[in-house]
């Protein structure tokens, strides 16, 4: 176990996909916290944290070989996901007059990148101070999108063994782009069982509702009086698939509270902070045992709100040459 004021870095081979592409495996290690990250799909595929009782344990659900996440791609288990995390409604979107056809990959809807996103892609990895850099081209067209966007996504782990991912973008023509870490938390452990009943925060007095395709309908919908109001902190029940309206200014560049996650069995607490406006929490009801049961793992996942391509009265998820794309989440442990 590593514990000291630097992280430890090293990476290893993780199989090979079935197309032959060797897929690597990073471990950054850092104060009692361990994270593995795969170079297929930029995935997250383990994070282990110690509870009350000091044992360190997996919160991450994760698989232990490279053909689970070919063979289980629909839940996106701790990869990045993009170009546009979320459901862009009737898989199109009109950008400076031109309208844009994207892949449809749930019903009539885009979601998630399309049916080759970048969860689905071998990046390149290069160590950093604390971390590791992974990066990828989206050539334009891809999935329908439009222009060629040079991307990366940073992981570090700082100072107590906070987990934070960085992303980075640039791009040669008008786009699009609303980047996420489709990671599932399971703070009692990641082979547990249901992660129902865990305790969530979550700092959103609004959210965007959806209609029957799970598209929002434009309007803010305040959360009082209702199943989704989370902002005294409750246990988590089943049937959850919405983004939340965070709090706050949305000062660009600033990190705000954005969540709280609480195992009381384990003691374990997760914080997430974010620069991102909204945080869409997933409960994994489709889970079907195949590997994990239902509501095995709670998605928190901090991201722009979906299909705002389509809604001007959304927050901006357009990215055009000369312009830089940057956001931060950050994860931290802690117990109670």
């Amino acid at each position: 176990m590593s514990m000291g004021t630097t992280t430890s870095t090293y990476a290893e081979d993780f199989g090979t996909l079935a197309d032959g592409s060797p897929v690597r495996r990073w471990t950054l290690e850092r104060d009692a916290v361990r994270v593995r990250v795969l170079t297929y799909g930029a995935i997250v595929q383990s994070v282990e944290v110690p509870g009350r009782d000091g044992v360190r344990g997996a919160v991450a659900l994760g698989l232990p070989e490279v053909a689970g996440y070919e063979e289980f791609p629909a839940p996106y288990f701790g990869a990045v996901v993009g170009r546009y995390a979320n459901r862009i409604g009737g898989a199109s979107f009109v950008l400076d007059g031109r309208t844009y056809r994207l892949t449809p990959n749930e019903g009539r809807v885009h979601l998630h990148g399309g049916v080759r996103g970048f969860d689905k892609r071998v990046w390149e990895a290069e160590p950093v101070p604390g971390g590791v850099r992974l990066s990828l081209v989206a050539e334009d067209g891809e999935e329908g999108y439009p222009g060629r966007v040079d991307f990366s996504v940073t992981y570090t782990l700082g100072p107590g063994g906070v987990l934070r991912i960085g992303y980075r973008a640039v791009t040669d023509a008008p786009t699009v782009l609303n980047p996420t870490s489709h990671l599932y938390w399971n703070l009692a452990g990641a082979l547990s069982g249901s992660a129902l009943g865990q305790e969530l925060r979550i700092a959103a007095g609004h959210i965007t509702p959806v209609g029957a395709d799970a598209v929002p309908t434009g309007e803010f919908a305040p959360v009082a009086g209702t199943r989704f109001d989370f902002r005294q902190g409750r246990a988590v029940e089943a049937g959850y698939d919405q983004n939340f309206v965070l709090d706050g200014d949305g000062e660009a560049g600033a990190e705000r509270f954005a969540a709280e996650l609480y195992d009381a069995g384990s003691g374990r607490v997760l914080t997430v902070r974010t620069t991102e406006p909204g945080l869409q929490l997933y409960t994994a009801d489709h889970f079907d045992g195949r590997p994990f049961v239902p509501c095995a793992g709670i998605a928190l996942e901090t991201q722009h709100f979906p299909d705002s391509p389509n809604r001007p009265e959304f927050p901006s998820t357009v990215l055009r040459p000369g312009e830089e794309f940057t956001s931060r989440t950050e994860y931290a442990f802690s117990v109670r």
